[in-house]
């Protein structure tokens, strides 16, 4: 009898063997529904995690991170790999298919090979796809090792094929690694790889928008994609709508040297607008979050390094799911030997072995974890703000994407680092500084400052660069003054005799001041980069102090003067230029007076500029203000005996209560030197005595001061 035959009678009478293609059919009706708690409340399925690994990144890009860096969290802080491969696998097993680290630059993470063969291994349970994000810059030495771990794709951000301008816009020099990368990507993809490669170029205005024609060519005989991204605001990447180029500019100014460039069907969940010129290999694509978004088919969710849940980029809403991982840990960072014990208990929890009264395990723990991802999911809004509000609102930078404890209800939200509750993000800490401050300023006697807002920061708090390209140019001055005083007189002398070891205090300290003017914005990261035309910085040593200060004994009093001609002002030069200048008098003079004290560094005067010209009341009678000094510390010294009544008015003015009262001890004794020399010559040409004078003119003005 035939095999099958001898089957199908082995078989009559029961249940008959469904065909393959049934079984799909009643597979399909049973398949599960996809999860809930990474379902929206506009029915999105969430299925594609990013995930970023490090805040670290060797490149610099100007769109991406300042300047001066970011402020990095401490390592306890962030994930550790135990804890980005346990919540992984708690992803895909709610139906996450992709999975995309990121950074920072995630090549810089010392153990991402380990860390990607780890989710890599979770092919198994339903991933489909991992993925890299990377500047290329050491890509191109760890390829090989990701490919065995699973590596399906490779995002490389390169905004230019100018080497010269590569090293403008990433403030590195890496062109050639990158280029490597790339290369070493297509090699492998020729031997049979299953890699894609997307190179990323975000595009601005005035910067980079004639590379645009030369990316396409690059696509021609190349088996990848080129995406034009429009440049999008985030903290400390200085946004300016006049720098965004639209995609519909783009797209005109590809179209007029390739008009049969044509629009490609492509997945609905994809954030690129495909298009393909005939003839050529390779694609092209547009990420065209600003003027046309894809929200309403967006996928993704996002966790950042320091285990925090992001549902939309452009949102600043966040909510910890370390905080909550590490809670069975005692709150601690959960290391491999941490992790593996964690798993045995859960094994023996399994095999009945704990006794009873244990803790809940991480059942109960993930149970927990799902409530919050799915609270934070189903709070995800329809689409995210527009342009306008974008560029106003409070965001980490884009290499990052003590307080109360949560309220029951609250979602917790991140502003660089410090948490707040939704609930007061209108009443963020920075906002509430800010305000004590000028609150403060406001209760004292002080002069009013020009200003009546505050330049570099927005209405969120955060600070950025002020553009100044609209400013006319004119003629920039500005003076700052500060003092070091002494706490022995030794000082004083042997700086006067030029006996301090360190050399020639008053000449080396007048040169680093100049110097220090020079360098401001290298050292002030909001400051511009200006050409100085003149700086002038004076050192006068003086030995004379108040008498109710007798623990000083002299001291330096610094003025320092900066001009330029440009567009903004000099404030900065001069206050840097005075400080330190001061700074390298205490340095060299630190060796034999240790109780040296930094004090009363200010702008005194400012010209130019939109604001017009200004200086601070009393600043042109300084002279008279080291008179008083001189004649405190000289009592056999004949005063003035016409003391002017604007001068001792404008005292009024000076900016702290401290000032007032050094200028009212040192007024009062002057006071008392004039009235004595005045009731003396008055003796002498009327006869009176000096006890029945009269007060002299002058002396009501003087303690009304003080009044």
């Amino acid at each position: 009898m035939p095999r099958y035959a001898a089957q199908a009678s082995s078989t009559r009478g029961s249940t008959p063997i469904p065909s393959p293609l049934s079984s799909r059919r009643e597979a399909i009706k049973q398949a599960k529904p996809f999860s809930e708690f990474l379902t929206d409340t506009f029915n999105r399925h969430h299925d594609y995690l990013r995930i970023s690994i490090t805040e670290r990144c060797n490149f610099r890009c100007t769109y991406c991170m300042p300047a001066e860096g970011v402020q990095l969290s401490p390592k306890e802080h962030l994930l550790t790999s135990p804890e980005i491969y346990y919540l992984s696998s708690l992803f895909v097993s709610e139906g996450v298919t992709k999975i995309r680290l990121t950074g920072g630059e995630p090549t810089v993470r010392r153990d991402i090979l380990p860390l990607m063969h780890s989710i890599g291994s979770l092919r198994s349970k339903g991933l489909k796809e991992l993925a890299l994000t990377s500047n290329g810059f050491a890509l191109h030495r760890k390829l090989d090792s990701m490919v065995d771990a699973g590596l399906t794709g490779v995002n490389l951000s390169l905004d230019t094929l100018d080497p010269a301008m590569f090293k403008i816009i990433t403030r590195t020099d890496g062109y050639s690694a990158v280029m490597k990368s790339i290369n070493r990507i297509l090699e492998m993809k020729s031997l049979g790889a299953n890699i894609k490669l997307k190179v990323n170029c975000v595009v601005m205005r005035k910067v980079n928008r004639d590379q645009i024609i030369p990316f396409v060519e690059f696509a021609r005989d190349k088996d990848l994609e080129v995406r034009f991204i429009e440049y999008m605001p985030f903290g400390g990447n200085k946004w300016e709508q006049e720098k965004m180029f639209p995609y519909g500019e783009m797209l005109d100014m590809i179209r007029a040297k390739y008009p049969d460039v044509q629009r490609v069907t492509g997945h609905k969940n994809d954030t690129s607008k495909t298009y393909e010129i005939p003839g050529f290999v390779g694609k092209i694509g547009f990420i065209t979050s600003m003027t046309d978004d894809f929200c309403g088919t967006c996928n993704r969710l996002r966790i950042t390094t320091d285990g925090n849940l992001k549902v939309c980029l452009h949102g600043n809403a966040e909510v910890s799911l370390r905080d909550l991982l590490r809670k069975g840990n005692g709150g601690k960072p959960i290391d491999d030997e941490a992790f593996e014990a964690l798993k045995r208990v859960e094994m023996d929890r399994h095999q009945g072995l704990l006794p009873p009264g244990t803790p809940l395990g991480w059942g109960a723990r993930e149970r927990e974890l799902l409530g919050v991802i799915g609270a934070a999911v189903k709070r995800k809004k329809e689409k995210h703000a527009g342009m306008g509000e974008l560029e106003n609102m409070e965001n980490r930078p884009m290499i990052l994407i003590a307080n109360r404890e949560p309220k029951s209800g609250d979602s917790m939200i991140r502003f660089h680092g410090t948490r707040v509750h939704e609930s007061d993000s209108e009443n963020h800490p920075l906002e509430r500084a800010v305000k004590e401050q000028l609150d403060q300023s406001n209760t004292e006697e002080v002069e009013a400052s020009p200003a009546t807002s505050l330049t570099h920061v927005n209405k969120q708090g955060a600070a950025h660069m002020v553009t100044v390209s609209q400013k006319p140019v004119t003629i920039r001055t500005a003076t700052a003054v500060s003092c070091v005083f002494f706490s022995n007189s030794d000082t004083s002398a042997l700086i006067q005799k030029n006996e301090i070891a360190k050399g020639d205090v008053l000449s080396v300290a007048r040169l680093a001041g100049i110097q220090a003017a020079k360098r401001t914005p290298d050292i002030v990261p909001l400051c511009h980069p200006i050409p100085l035309t003149g700086v002038t910085v004076d050192l006068e040593l003086f030995t004379g102090v108040p008498s109710w200060r007798r623990d000083l004994a002299g001291g330096v009093l610094i003025e320092a003067q900066c001009e330029s001609v440009g567009q903004t002002g000099v404030e900065m030069e001069a206050l840097h230029a005075a400080m330190v200048t001061a700074l390298t008098v205490f340095d060299m003079g630190k060796a034999v007076d240790k109780l040296m004290k930094i004090s009363g560094c200010h702008v005194v005067q400012k010209a130019g500029g939109k604001s017009g010209d200004w200086a601070k009341t009393g600043y042109e009678q300084r002279n008279v203000l080291r008179e008083l000094r001189d004649m405190a510390s000289n009592p056999d010294r004949k005063p003035d005996l016409e003391p002017r009544m604007e001068v001792w008015n404008g005292f009024r003015n000076f900016t702290t209560s401290r000032q007032r009262r050094m200028l009212s001890d040192l007024s009062r004794k002057m006071a008392r030197q004039t009235m004595e020399f005045r009731n003396l010559e008055a003796t002498k040409e009327d006869g009176f005595p000096k006890e029945k004078r009269e007060s002299a003119p002058g002396t009501m003005a003087i303690e009304s001061f003080d009044r």
